[in-house]
């Protein structure tokens, strides 16, 4: 029966990977920006369309549903058109697998940076992602892949935990397990329960790691530890440069901007003012 219940693993993982049809990303990353802010060490979270996505950002109450871990280029390892590996994942379908930044140009991305990581925890922290890479899931516990399927409403104090059930790797189907992880290797917090001891004198924050599979990719979001980078920012942005649909477009901006203040507000008004 073992071979019987992996095999409907793999089934139901295969199914709950597939892209649900017209995603359409509110506000899609700048490939540029994004290539030339990352840094080894950043989280990036994905605002992701197949049918587990949804389960996900319900049971989070996020927009965020998959995160991977940016660690730079994966030795010489590159897709068949030549763009280097540089990120870390894994996914309810292929394990823990390295990716191309391509892959999620198209979607809604954040990135969220750790403070203060040096660089040698830096390393360390990729390294271990790395070194994972190619591990698979255990899919034969299929209840951990059937709740997936049920979208009922979730009290909101079972909802973590919805996603923590079982006893064996499928627990680790939220991606960010394994960056959590990785972070937890050199105590890096992300968001550490907090205790509070009493005593004669004080009251003392005792800090306590959660386990990683009950992280999910907006812990890094809302995490006072991380710092959110929007690429566009870091970038330089003016929001005078930005091309307006009700403003004249000069063939040369230079031209437009010698007028006179009170030609250019007269003729900003005419191409403001409705047509008749």
């Amino acid at each position: 029966m073992g071979w019987m219940a992996d095999r409907v693993g793999h089934l139901l993982a295969r199914y709950l990977d597939k892209p649900e049809p017209g995603y359409e990303p509110y506000t899609p990353s700048d490939p540029q920006a994004l290539r030339t802010t990352l840094k080894p060490g950043d989280v990036l979270l994905v605002e992701g369309d197949n049918h587990v996505s949804g389960v996900i950002k319900y049971l989070t109450q996020s927009t965020w549903s998959h995160a991977a871990l940016y660690v730079g280029p994966v030795g010489d390892r590159m897709t068949p058109e030549g763009e280097p590996l540089v990120l870390v994942e894994a996914n309810i379908s292929q394990g823990v697998v390295a990716a191309p930044l391509s892959k999620y140009i198209r979607y809604h991305t954040r990135i969220c940076r750790p403070i203060g990581l040096s660089e040698e925890d830096c390393a360390r922290v990729c390294t271990y992602a790395a070194e994972r890479i190619g591990f698979d899931y255990d899919l034969k516990n299929i209840t951990d892949l059937l709740r997936y399927l049920l979208p009922l409403p979730v009290p909101q104090r079972w909802r973590r935990r919805m996603m923590a059930l079982g006893s064996g790797h499928p627990t680790r189907i939220i991606c960010s397990a394994l960056i959590a992880q990785a972070f937890q290797t050199v105590r890096y917090p992300i968001l550490p329960k907090v205790a509070r001891a009493a005593s004669e004198t004080a009251w003392q924050d005792i800090l306590e790691i959660r386990h990683s599979s009950l992280y999910a990719p907006r812990d890094f979001d809302i995490s006072p530890y991380f710092q959110v980078v929007k690429p566009t920012v870091e970038q330089g942005f003016d929001y005078k440069t930005m091309a307006w649909t009700d403003l004249p477009v000069a063939d040369d901006a230079e031209e437009l901007m010698s007028l006179v203040p009170a030609q250019r507000t007269e003729l900003e008004a005419e191409t403001a003012s409705p047509t008749a």
